[in-house]
């Protein structure tokens, strides 16, 4: 990361300055804004307060989705392939953060909120500092550290969780007060895409036929999305980059798909690896199981039915089950083509390779939960794609 100076960084630097001069009161004045790589029409920099009035942080970080790239109102696709409307999705994300700043601190899942203007389209966060996505830990670091990294993510899940049960009506009064045209969940959009077409393409590629009882499955695994028996906030996007590890532990970033769903999405989307980029994890039983066992010993309170063994596992399968058929949605190689660019992490493999691990572990789960037909199915999809050649 080095320090710029184009023109609009110049322009969003001295959007961010007026804005927290109106806000405090005094001048402020920001310097050496380095660029942290937004994506898109989105600019992400980290700059420094030269003038701090009111104590201000020593650095802050400046996000804002520019009105003069691209075309107003056009629909954007990230590089894990979901595509919505851009202002939607500032919203969204100034609404998740406003949302999640109120929060007591040590439930807060990232960045705090320091000022925000919705018709610049400009959110000021305070920085992280020295984070290291999580992607780089769990590459370069030995077994114990992952095992124990991978638990501390599934416990800042369990706690933002807890702490954000019961909330949704408070989430959705603060979507409605900054006149989202519409509260969709465009990855719960997908996910409905994504029900009726893998059977076909489990079909027509590798010669798998889905039963009727592993659709019904799903179908049933798809409501999590709209309803669910343990709803809280998710960020919903939580690929390994949007992951960091700092000094006070695991933050989440990017909530510009933030919203309330199952929260068993959230530790299921770890369990199988992040299925909506091509990451992969090595999860044994053991380190699994750790990582379920961190997060229910903080949710546990606010849902006290997942003290029992089998509720839990029974309901982990069914988040698993949706998130591995949404990733075969968007890797089988026929499928490829509507994802505009996939992102290449520390973690990435080979599609095929991707996939088949994420079958391999829904099998086990089930063979652990006694849902014998989606270890059935699971384990056949996997031996499949053994032998398919997918780039």
């Amino acid at each position: 990361m080095t320090a710029i100076l184009a023109d609009p960084v110049s322009e969003v630097v001295a959007a961010a300055e007026k804005l927290l001069t109106r806000r405090t009161g005094a001048p402020v004045t920001l310097v050496d804004p380095v660029d942290l790589g937004g994506s898109g029409r989105t600019i992400v920099l980290r700059v420094r307060v030269a003038e701090n009035p009111f104590s201000l942080p020593r650095t802050l970080v400046i996000k804002q989705l520019r009105e003069d790239v691209g075309v107003s109102g056009s629909r954007s696709v990230d590089a894990d392939g979901l595509s919505g409307d851009s202002s939607s999705a500032f919203l969204r994300e100034a609404v998740s953060y406003q949302f999640a700043t109120a929060l007591a601190t040590d439930s807060r899942p990232g960045a705090e909120l320091l000022a925000s203007d919705l018709e610049a389209r400009l959110l000021i966060l305070s920085d992280l500092g020295d984070a290291s996505p999580i992607s780089a830990l769990l590459e370069h670091s030995d077994a114990d550290t992952v095992t124990n990294t991978l638990m501390a993510m599934a416990q800042a899940l369990g706690r933002m969780h807890a702490a954000t049960v019961g909330r949704e009506e408070d989430f959705t009064a603060l979507l409605r007060r900054a006149e989202v045209a519409h509260c969709d969940d465009t990855i719960g959009e997908q996910v409905h895409r994504a029900v009726p077409e893998v059977p076909r393409l489990l079909s027509q590629i590798l010669g798998v036929d889905v039963s009727a009882d592993m659709t019904a499955q799903v179908a049933r695994a798809a409501k999590l999305f709209d309803s669910g028996r343990f709803r809280a906030f998710s960020p919903s996007d939580l690929c390994p980059d949007n992951i960091m590890v700092n000094d006070e532990g695991v933050r989440f970033l990017d909530y510009e798909w933030g919203g309330f769903r199952d929260a068993m999405l959230d530790i299921a989307y770890a369990l199988v690896s992040f299925p909506g980029c091509l990451c992969t994890v090595e999860l044994s039983d053991e380190r699994t199981q750790a990582m379920i066992e961190a997060w229910r010993a903080e949710v546990v309170g606010m849902w006290p039915a997942l003290a029992d063994d089998n509720v839990l596992a029974t309901r982990m399968v069914e988040a698993q089950l949706i998130w591995v058929w949404v990733s075969t949605y968007l890797f089988l190689p026929e499928n490829h083509g509507r994802i505009a660019a996939v992102r290449e992490h520390h973690l990435s493999v080979p599609r095929s390779e991707a996939l088949t691990q994420r079958w391999d572990r829904l099998a086990r789960s089930a063979d652990h939960a006694g849902n014998t037909v989606v270890a059935h199915q699971a384990r056949l999809v996997a031996d499949k794609l053994r032998g398919l050649s997918v780039g």
